[in-house]
């Protein structure tokens, strides 16, 4: 857009410009996202300097109407609240419990021990943000950023054609991004606004968030230095989901608490540092074959409980998970049924067979002897007998 430029601005000349651009700010809403201190750092401007340029990019977006003024009535907020994207989960249950669905200009954080459903819901939003919005879509891409290698094209094809939706059409508007470490993950969110901008970016993936940084930052000598740098991180995705009006959706791994003696030992990775910039925190449990989504922190969702499941469809309400399990079980009931049937009504090669007889009838039945073998046994029945002892 032109009126993003980063020339656009008053004072911002050519040289200031091509400072920015080398430093991954590309217009005026990354100025915005990344802040003076941040934007100081990266390109060795002084900090009064780079606090001008933010507070004249905040200005710029508050005329264009962009971004709030910095004074505002309750009830203007509740009325921009209403309009607020939300993408559906596709489920009854976790619609229920995010009020239905996942919130744009906000972060929402899902934590879990392993095979809870964290990437599979990841997966499944991927598919649902791109409906329209009569179905509870936003019609837009999404951005993965995939951490632990957990990205599968093929579970998005059958989430599609589980949703009846054309699953090429679904993965051309998904962009993965793959980090191999803290601070190529960190780049990557930096890099993000143009893309967000050009392919009309509605969903924000980071799955984990959280992961790299705890398996680089070993000990407690190194804890200090990492969480400044995974605050830094969460705080930007949590600008970026609020400037560009869309979602993010970050997992979180866990950890048992050996001091717990009673209760539930899992804690989420991060500490408080995430815990604060989250702004919705929802716990994923396994419960047998299904899975419990608690919401554990909000500003305005009740905590309470929900029961999903997993299916073809991603994440599933229990009911049609069950449905699906009976047809499933039907449909394969139904083919051995037919193959049986088939199986019977095919022409067999004639062969000769004895007929059958039962146990009783098999003892009572004798084989009929040649004259010459029914005179050996004779013989041998006589010896038999002359060998035997005599009664008493």
């Amino acid at each position: 857009m032109e009126d993003l430029r980063l020339d656009s601005l008053a004072g911002v000349g050519p040289v200031t410009t091509k400072k920015l651009a080398d430093a991954g700010v590309h217009n005026i809403m990354d100025l915005i996202v990344r802040g003076p201190v941040e934007i100081s750092d990266i390109t060795g401007m002084e900090k009064d300097t780079a606090e001008k340029i933010v507070n004249k990019a905040r200005e710029h977006l508050v005329e264009g109407g962009l971004i709030s003024k910095d004074f505002v009535s309750a009830s203007e907020i509740y009325k921009r609240r209403q309009d607020i994207g939300k993408i559906t989960t596709g489920t009854n249950c976790l619609d229920t419990l995010f009020d239905g669905g996942l919130e744009t200009q906000a972060l929402t954080e899902v934590y879990g021990e392993f095979g809870c459903g964290k990437t599979q819901l990841c997966l499944t939003m991927c598919v649902q943000v791109q409906k329209s919005k009569e179905e509870g879509g936003l019609e837009g891409g999404a951005i993965y950023i995939d951490t632990e290698n957990t990205f599968r094209p093929e579970r998005i094809v059958s989430i599609a054609n589980a949703n009846g939706m054309d699953p090429q059409k679904v993965l051309d508007n998904i962009i993965v991004a793959r980090a191999y470490n803290s601070a190529h993950q960190t780049l990557i969110l930096e890099e993000i606004g143009p893309l967000i901008e050009e392919n009309n970016i509605k969903l924000i993936i980071a799955d984990s968030a959280v992961g790299l940084f705890r398996s680089e930052y070993l000990g407690r000598g190194t804890l200090s230095n990492r969480q400044q740098k995974l605050n830094h991180f969460v705080h930007l995705l949590s600008r970026i989901a609020e400037t560009y009006n869309c979602a993010a959706l970050a997992t979180n791994q866990v950890m048992a608490s050996p001091d717990v003696f009673f209760g539930d030992p899992t804690r989420p990775i991060g500490g408080n540092v995430v815990a604060h910039t989250s702004t919705y925190r929802v716990y994923f449990k396994k419960s047998g074959k299904k899975r419990i989504a608690r919401m554990v922190d909000s500003p305005h969702h009740p905590e309470e409980e929900v029961i999903f499941a997993l299916g073809e469809a991603g994440i599933m309400d229990p009911e049609e998970a069950e449905k699906k399990t009976k047809k499933t079980v039907a449909k394969k009931e139904t083919k051995k049924a037919t193959k049986k049937d088939k199986s019977k009504e095919e022409p067999k090669d004639p062969i000769v067979t004895a007929p059958e007889v039962s146990n009783t009838e098999s003892q009572e039945l004798t084989t009929v002897e040649t004259p010459e073998e029914l005179a050996v046994s004779e013989a041998l029945d006589d010896e038999f007998r002359d060998a035997s002892p005599t009664d008493a």
